[in-house]
């Protein structure tokens, strides 16, 4: 239950479809702490909020070498710690907002410290490139079961959906969040419905994880079907992109700079020589609203 009743301004943006409602922390007061899952639950109900897949503060940064800082709620109010979209879309609220006139900045988040790098046209940012940092490959940093120390590349895990039992081949890794990537030949035979939730709530994650389906179109070019943890299936995730980058290139099946193609849209992501992991994608406005509980 939201026990903060006062109105509570929001803008709501997208990358790619992934949308998100931004509350912003630097001209607006943030509820208690205690209210943020509930506020999150509540705004992105599709039928009786405004609809989201989660809610973004836009905060004070409490790193000394970061600009802004970032939280995350899911749609279901539990916290995640980075959004790909979400960062892209708060860099050019940000600037359009005049709180910088820097291009490329440091945005403290619960994945560490985070750069984007805005793309202009004159004074309108026309996209913004993310440098993602490294991926995190070792089982006990996903976090993902098994010796800590070893990678999950191209590994077996039985999947109990719906009453059957089923091994996959996956592939899991961190790009600040946990991620766990099946190669697909036929992607519009999956049961997404089925299969997001038992993959999320497998007891191999233990705090749980995003899925995406991926089919390999060639080389530099590949096609994702998305399950996000606690928001379900969406058009789009930023992180879940450069995952699937990191998977295609570590088993063989794609070079080190692919374009991703989701249900919202395609971005581009490159996994550099300097092991860093570069993201490239929009991020657009939906409008504002004033959201009122009572």
């Amino acid at each position: 239950m939201v026990t903060e009743r006062r109105p509570i301004r929001l803008t709501k943006m997208h990358g790619l479809g992934n949308n998100y409602l931004f509350l912003d922390g630097l001209a607006e007061p943030v509820p208690p702490d205690d209210d943020l899952p509930a506020l999150a639950r509540a705004v992105s109900d599709r039928n009786f909020g405004i609809g989201s897949d989660g809610l973004i503060l836009v905060l004070p940064p409490r790193d000394p070498g970061a600009r802004f800082r970032m939280r995350i709620f899911n749609a279901d109010g539990s916290e995640g710690e980075m959004c790909g979209n979400g960062i892209r879309c708060l860099a050019r609220l940000v600037y359009d907002r005049g709180y910088t006139r820097e291009t490329e900045f440091v945005v403290e988040t619960g994945a560490g410290p985070i750069r984007p790098r805005l793309h202009l046209d004159g004074h309108r940012v026309t996209g913004v490139t993310v440098d993602m940092g490294v991926p995190r490959l070792e089982r006990g940093m996903i976090p993902m079961a098994g010796p800590a120390g070893e990678q999950a590349v191209e590994v077996p895990l039985e999947v109990e959906a719906g009453g059957e039992r089923s091994v996959f081949t996956v592939t899991a890794l961190s790009m600040g969040n946990p991620h766990c990537v099946v190669f697909v030949d036929d992607l519009e035979a999956v049961d997404l419905e089925r299969l997001g939730p038992a993959f999320e709530h497998h007891p191999a994650f233990p705090q749980r994880v995003n899925t995406h389906f991926t089919r390999v179109l060639n080389p530099e070019r590949v096609r994702v079907r998305v399950w996000e943890r606690g928001s379900g299936p969406t058009l789009a995730c930023g992180t879940g992109a450069c995952a699937v980058a990191v998977a295609g290139a570590l088993t063989g099946r794609t070079g080190r700079r692919v374009t991703v193609e989701l249900p919202g849209g395609s971005l581009e992501v490159e996994w550099a020589g300097d092991g860093h992991v570069y993201m490239t994608g929009p991020a657009a406005y939906i409008g504002d609203v004033v959201y009122d509980p009572h």
